[in-house]
């Protein structure tokens, strides 16, 4: 029905988008302390998608939308590290990261290549006052070129049990503290304490939990 002459209808404001649910999974210290929390993209259903799965350009749209969700507003209320699986694109600055270098630590996914352009963002990064932590460490060539600019290295306890603990003398080589993924039963603990890991991360300390905004 029209409106009668002289009634100005309310202007109303269109609804903000609402942000995608991530989920959170802790990182212990080995005598139980909380020490930061890897965040993990979720779909609108708040489930797991495979994102290592997806191509480069849709990777990059999903730690674009963690961070928008972690750092949209400001830096997160929580003082511990936020671990955040980052791509190629945020590295070498085509892509803007949150400026609040603190808490962030930027966890680099397997599939990113050591190239110079890498490198230099890995060293600019740090500068800044960024972490760097390396995902999936299984010590192929170019995991091993990132490594002097990492701060942390993440290892799956099922890698280490395949290739013995030559590969965690191989992350520690440039003083980088070890994250053990995967920490599924308490023998994996013990394990984990005798090959001197600095951090545990696993279902059996905590899964990850899917939080909406």
């Amino acid at each position: 029905m029209p409106l009668s002459s002289g009634v100005t209808p309310p202007v109303v404001a269109p609804a903000a988008p609402a942000r995608l649910p991530i989920a959170r999974q802790p990182i212990w210290t080995m005598d139980g302390q909380l020490f930061g929390n890897e965040f993990l993209y979720r779909s609108r259903d708040g489930l797991p998608a495979q994102v290592d799965r997806w191509r480069s350009d849709r990777q990059d749209v999903a730690t674009a939308m963690v961070l928008d969700v972690l750092f949209g507003d400001g830096p997160p209320a929580d003082t511990t590290f936020a671990f955040v699986n980052i791509t190629r694109s945020f590295l070498v600055n085509d892509r803007p990261l949150p400026a609040h270098p603190g808490r962030l630590v930027l966890e680099v996914v397997e599939s990113v290549r050591a190239d110079d352009a890498v490198l230099a963002g890995l060293q600019r990064l740090r500068q800044r006052g960024y972490r760097i932590a390396i995902d999936d460490f299984v010590g192929d060539a170019d995991q091993v070129k990132m490594m002097p600019y990492a701060d942390f290295v993440k290892l799956d306890c099922r890698d280490v049990r395949r290739q013995g603990a030559g590969l965690v003398q191989l992350a520690r080589r440039h003083g980088a503290r070890l994250v053990a993924e995967r920490v599924s039963d308490s023998l994996l603990v013990e394990e984990c304490r005798a090959w001197g890991f600095d951090f545990m991360q696993g279902d059996l300390l905590g899964p990850a939990v899917t939080e909406r905004s």
